[in-house]
């Protein structure tokens, strides 16, 4: 397999990943809310999903040809989809693309969540860098980087506050 045909499938399989978690999100999120739970950021979910949609967009059409490809870089990559995998695991039910919290609910802390607050964050910033930087897409990997730490902020910053109330206890 070339270089090149190998990037496709690369960015045809974290396509299919990302489509296949959709309806997880949204079971997890209709049932979620039909039990009172509440949502916070979600005028900027669609900047997010545009971003993501934009970022995979770029990496297919910035790749250089010939395609050159980085295995230790992709190999990063590749670990970052597991401790992706990991965190939808650990929250289970509690999992969506979206910020929602179930009032009265236990956090989790289990998983990955026993050491780090938001696992998930730092899996997507990594997947964000280093796919295109496995393909030597240097400026896709920047550009994006900066404009996800953006968002990532906004967004965290969202959820802390929605969570608050949960970390504080009864």
């Amino acid at each position: 397999m070339s270089a090149t045909a190998l990037a496709y499938a690369v960015l045809a399989l974290v396509a299919l990943q990302r489509l296949s978690e959709l309806p997880l999100s949204a079971r997890n999120t209709k049932t979620l809310l039909a039990q009172g739970a509440v949502e916070t950021g979600a005028g900027h979910y669609p900047v997010i999903v545009g971003l993501h949609v934009l970022w995979l967009v770029s990496i297919l059409v910035f790749l250089p040809h010939p395609t050159p490809v980085y295995w230790p870089l992709l190999a990063v990559f590749a670990l970052f989809q597991l401790l992706r995998l990991w965190v939808i695991r650990s929250l289970g039910v509690f999992w969506t693309t979206r910020v929602i919290s179930l009032p009265g609910a236990p956090l989790v802390t289990t998983g990955p969540y026993r050491y780090l607050r938001h696992p998930n964050y730092l899996a997507v910033a990594g997947e964000v860098l280093f796919l295109p930087l496995a393909f030597g897409e240097w400026a896709v990997a920047i550009i994006f980087s900066i404009a996800n730490a953006a968002l990532l902020a906004r967004r965290i910053h969202a959820e802390n506050a929605l969570l608050s109330a949960r970390r504080a206890g009864p």
